[in-house]
């Protein structure tokens, strides 16, 4: 058992990304990869390893993140919403699962992580 647990994210602007990074970092989790497409997300699954994921409902080209989502909660790994908005665009099974409002703070992360 990895000692750190490792937290995917799935966020298509690479700013929030980096600083989704830097407080995983400084709340002692891993980062099991940041990657910005469901495609690359699946992928990232796929592999294993991963304890949790931060997922940002929105990503580019209309892309959202039901899929990444549906495939965690199939291997019952815990995840967490980014999210601007409020529930538009999200799946009404996942209405339940933890939300992180934009914009991110160090606090709200903690938070969210500890709900998983």
């Amino acid at each position: 058992m990895n000692a750190m647990p490792q937290i995917l994210i799935v966020e298509d602007e690479p700013l929030i990304a980096m600083m989704l990074e830097d407080f995983l970092e400084v709340l002692g989790k891993g980062v099991a990869g940041s990657v910005d497409t469901v495609a690359d997300a699946l992928a990232r699954i796929e592999q294993g390893g991963i304890d949790g994921a931060i997922l940002d409902v929105n990503l580019r080209s209309g892309e959202k993140s039901m899929p990444v989502a549906e495939a965690l909660a199939a291997r019952g790994v815990p995840f967490v919403f980014a999210t601007g908005g409020g529930d538009d665009g999200l799946d009404p099974r996942f209405r339940d699962r933890p939300r992180l409002q934009k914009p991110f703070t160090m606090d709200g992360v903690a938070q969210a992580l500890d709900a998983l």
